[in-house]
């Protein structure tokens, strides 16, 4: 965060591809008046990042609501194109933010499909990009233990199947410290069946093993979904989100208009 105006100054001779950012999250422990300016100040440092370089960010667990609900409605969202984060992050935000589900204190085990797709479809239709809102917002990567879902805003990127799999694909052998997904050692735990929303009728989705990633639509934004297969005995946890959501961008092609 300190370092974030240094680095927007250097992007024009770096020429990046993509440019994630983290660490909002670091400012729980700042005053409210010091939270909302940074915030103004990472906005704008943004908004300075050159047109046409997508901006992933990468939340992190938080407790303080009002910083949360800062992030959603001081113009941050609407700043960048991706973001990435877990149930504990999604719920948190939707609570914050007054966003569908928000009632639920927590998650009863494995979240449920269909309010995490409510959620992440809230985010990209009050956030993202329309016909009638300037958002640079138009995609979204959750991870949880057992499964992966990539929303994405109709007409903005491109590959998303083989991006949400090789996401899913890395969280296994990260935790495993293997070069490839070691069958004796993972275990499916995804829901083999589920609804695609709790808000309106959604449809029901049955996995097909040889076809695992599903895949549904719902005004304008794509669903895709995938099981992960979990390592029974994990040997590698800390930074699983972020080479999750490395893994995800890396495969994942922004449509030459953006």
């Amino acid at each position: 965060m300190n370092m974030l105006e240094v680095f927007v100054s250097s992007l024009e001779e770096f020429q990046p591809d993509l440019v994630v950012l983290s660490g909002l999250h670091m400012m729980e422990g700042q005053s409210k008046e010091l939270q909302r300016k940074r915030l103004l100040e990472v906005v704008t440092s943004i908004s300075d990042i050159p047109t046409g370089i997508p901006v992933h960010l990468e939340l992190a667990s938080m407790t303080n609501r009002e910083l949360m609900r800062s992030i959603v409605h001081q113009q941050v969202f609407p700043a960048v194109t991706s973001l990435g984060l877990n149930e504990q992050e999604l719920l948190f935000l939707s609570q914050a933010a007054s966003g569908p589900h928000s009632s639920l204190s927590s998650w009863n085990g494995v979240p449920d499909v269909g309010m995490v797709s409510d959620i992440l479809f809230w985010i990209l239709k009050e956030h993202g990009r329309s016909k009638s809102r300037a958002s640079d917002l138009t995609r979204i990567h959750f991870h949880t233990l057992v499964y992966h879902i990539l929303a994405t805003v109709d007409g903005h990127w491109a590959n998303q199947l083989a991006a949400v799999a090789a996401g899913a694909r890395v969280a296994g052998t990260q935790a495993c410290a293997t070069e490839t997904i070691d069958a004796s050692r993972v275990s499916l735990r995804a829901p083999r069946e589920f609804m695609t929303s709790h808000s309106e009728a959604g449809s029901r989705i049955v996995i097909d093993p040889s076809r695992p990633v599903a895949e549904w639509h719902r005004e304008g934004v794509s669903f895709h979904f995938t099981p992960v297969l979990v390592c029974k005995d994990p040997v590698r946890t800390v930074g699983l989100g972020d080479a999750i959501s490395a893994e995800g961008l890396f495969y994942s092609e922004v449509r030459p208009h953006y």
